[in-house]
Formats: C-alpha cells, structure tokens, sequence
C-alpha cells in the first residue's frame, strides 16, 4: 500500500482474481485508481499481451516491480526436476517475460523505473535450496546487464534484496533477521524513488552476504548455512 495515493494508477497483477480485489479495495480506499490483471507469472506466452491491456488501461507505466516468487520446501537428499522448472518458470522466465516488456517501453522514452526483488540467497550456493538460489542468482544477473544496457538510456534498474520476510512464502521457517511484509514493501517503495540500485533491506544483510562471499568455497562448502 506504500505506492497508493491520490492522483496514482496502480496495475496490479496476479493469477488470482479474488486476491486481485482485494488488495484493489485497499488501494481504491487511500484513493489510488487501481486496474486490475489477472496473469500467471508460469506462463511467459501470456506476457506481451497482458503488458499491452494493462498499459492501455492505465494510460502508462513509469515503474514495473517483479514481485513474483515461489520457493517450495526441499529436502535435504531431495533433487525433484518438477518442482525445479516451477521456481525457474516463475522466478527467472516469468520475471524476464515482464521485465523485458518493461525494458523494450522504457528504453526508448528515455525513463522509468525497473525492479526486480531478489534474495540474499541468491548471493551464494548454500546447499539448502539449490534451484531457488540459483534463480535469484540469475535474477541478479539479469538486472544487472539490463541496468548496464539501459542507465545510458536514462532508466533505473533497481534489484531488492529482501532476506527472509513475514509472509505465506515464507510459512513457519524461523531464519535469522527477518522483517515485517510492510518494512520490506516500504523499501521497494522507496527505491523507486531514487537510491542504491541494489537494495538489501535489512542493513545487517549486506555485510553478512559480503562476508559469506569471501569464505573460500573448500571452507565454504562444510558450513550448515
């Protein structure tokens, strides 16, 4: 709710309609307009011409966030293919879909704001879930070469970085320095704005994952994390 105010369109987009609406409610009560999509982020063919409605409707995009993600529980001797092409049908060719069309409106108008939240467990391969962290990883890289292509362009390519927050994603997992839903929404809502381009909400995030990254990978590899 940190982007609705008076005088602001919100697209919002989502596989379920009846969750579309209610958060379209919320948005309409602090007295946004709110225009509704309903397209699942599994399936990358729907993209382009969800794009195109959801422009129309709202006369305009001048920022698009990719907030799409699935992280199903693994076990620790499970390697399941299904499950896998899941997280990097949603997580990776759901967010390129989007974010393309994004880049291919953006780039030659010169402006708006791209973002795309990652994860800190994208910063490294930690054993505990293999295909989700290498999504975020090649999430970030993404980003990073569209922010390398199009800042020249005058477009802002913003990657988030949440580490664990209070949500149904989340489920009963207890992981350290976790955030409420609001204080990671109000830094996305922020970093539209202006700011660092890559964004760890939590402080503490930043220097942990720099940390991590320096272990040498054959003292790396023995730790539980």
């Amino acid at each position: 709710m940190h982007l609705a105010a008076p005088g602001r369109t919100l697209g919002l987009v989502a596989r379920r309609q009846a969750a579309l609406a209610r958060v379209a409610e919320q948005v309409q009560a602090r007295g946004a307009k709110a225009v509704i999509e309903v397209c699942d982020a599994a399936d990358p063919q729907a993209v382009q011409a969800a794009w195109l409605r959801l422009g129309q409707a709202m006369g305009g995009v001048d920022a698009v966030v990719y907030a799409a993600g699935v992280m199903p529980e693994v076990g620790p001797d499970e390697f399941d293919t299904a499950k896998d092409q899941q997280v990097l049908d949603i997580n990776v060719l759901g967010a390129v879909a989007w974010l393309n069309c994004a880049a291919n409106e953006f780039g030659p108008l010169g402006k708006g704001v791209i973002c795309g939240i990652g994860s800190v467990a994208g910063d490294r391969g930690r054993r505990g879930a293999p295909v989700y962290g290498a999504s975020k990883a090649a999430l970030h890289t993404y980003l990073e070469s569209l922010r390398n292509r199009l800042s020249v362009r005058g477009v802002r390519v913003v990657t988030v970085k949440p580490g664990p927050v209070r949500t149904p994603m989340l489920g009963t997992r207890k992981m350290p320095l976790t955030v409420d839903a609001n204080v990671a929404a109000a830094a996305i809502a922020r970093s539209l704005a202006g700011g660092p381009e890559v964004v760890y909400v939590h402080w503490l995030w930043r220097w942990i994952m720099l940390a991590i990254c320096l272990v040498p990978s054959f003292i790396f590899r023995k730790l539980s994390i």
